[in-house]
């Protein structure tokens, strides 16, 4: 289902992994990677929005590299330069909402680990995101301005994430619907980080997973349009 493109990123071209809905047309959902890279997981990934009936692409913020190492993922991540990926995100945004096969006004984004904290990061940069997703999402290069919210923001973690504290999240969460934020925080119990990555038997969890697709696929289908 899917294809590689090339998009403009304000002074550079990214490269990304696009698929599109078996219907046509349909809403726009931005995919982010985690640490790995743009590796086959993010692609299944994007290609199942695309079975929902989404316009989806995931930008590739390593240009290239992709790796099985958590030491070299370490190191990747370390190297990335926040704002430049931030930049990329909104790029890839912008292509599908100029794309014939894109039916909304503005456009979704969804990530994982590395990718959640970005989808949070981009939720609070760009006007045409129409809601956020982040799934275990969290790390400080990316200085979130929570003031700037606009978007609806449904967060997901872990009860047993030893990286990303799912009482950060949940104590987030709180703070920002005090102050009027659309944020939803969710919690599965007895769950570790990365529980949605199907090709890492050791953490995946399906029922987990399934449920946070489903109220995935609502949070956007009522906000993305």
């Amino acid at each position: 289902m899917g294809q590689r493109v090339e998009f403009p990123s304000h002074d550079h071209p990214c490269t990304g992994y696009l698929a599109l809905p078996a219907a046509g047309r349909g809403p726009a959902v931005v995919v982010i990677q985690e640490w790995w890279g743009l590796v086959p997981h993010i692609e299944d990934v994007v290609e199942r929005f695309a079975s929902e009936g989404f316009l989806a692409l995931a930008p590739d913020l390593y240009h290239g590299k992709t790796t099985r190492s958590p030491d070299d993922a370490m190191k990747m991540l370390m190297e990335l330069d926040a704002e430049r990926a931030e930049r990329e995100i909104a790029g890839a945004g912008a292509f599908l909402l100029a794309r014939p096969e894109c039916s909304s006004h503005s456009w979704g984004v969804v990530g994982f680990c590395m990718g959640g904290a970005l989808a949070q990061y981009a939720a609070t940069k760009e006007s045409g995101v129409g809601a956020a997703v982040s799934f275990y999402g969290g790390f400080k290069k990316a200085p979130v301005d929570w003031g700037a919210l606009t978007a609806p923001l449904l967060l997901f973690y872990g009860e047993e994430d030893k990286g990303v504290s799912s009482e950060l999240g949940m104590t987030m969460a709180r703070q920002f619907r005090d102050v009027g934020k659309d944020v939803e925080a969710v919690v599965y119990a007895g769950v570790g980080h990365a529980f949605f990555n199907d090709t890492r038997r050791e953490v995946y969890n399906g029922i987990a997973a399934e449920d946070a697709w489903k109220r995935t696929m609502a949070h956007f289908r009522k906000h993305v349009r």
